[in-house]
């Protein structure tokens, strides 16, 4: 496989770039679904904290891997 330093460098910038993403999706979300949680009980609370926190990690992962990806190709298509 042919790996482009062009590349390697849009990766990064696209790794920073959905950094920067999830911590505005995940701050505006997250307060949001705090908003429309109805938990009564203590366990209720944990189950949605939770989730909340299995949700920031799936979208942390979607990030970065997309926009890694993204940033690659751009890199390529413009420096090489």
């Amino acid at each position: 496989m042919d790996y482009s330093l062009a590349g390697f460098i849009g990766a990064i910038g696209g790794v920073v770039v959905g950094v920067v993403n999830y911590v505005a999706t995940i701050a505006f979300v997250q307060t949001r679904l705090r908003r429309l949680d109805r938990s009564q009980t203590r366990e209720e609370r944990e189950e949605f904290e939770r989730k909340l926190s299995l949700f920031r990690r799936i979208v942390l992962g979607v990030d970065i891997v997309a926009f890694s990806a993204a940033g690659y190709w751009l890199g390529r298509a413009v420096g090489d």
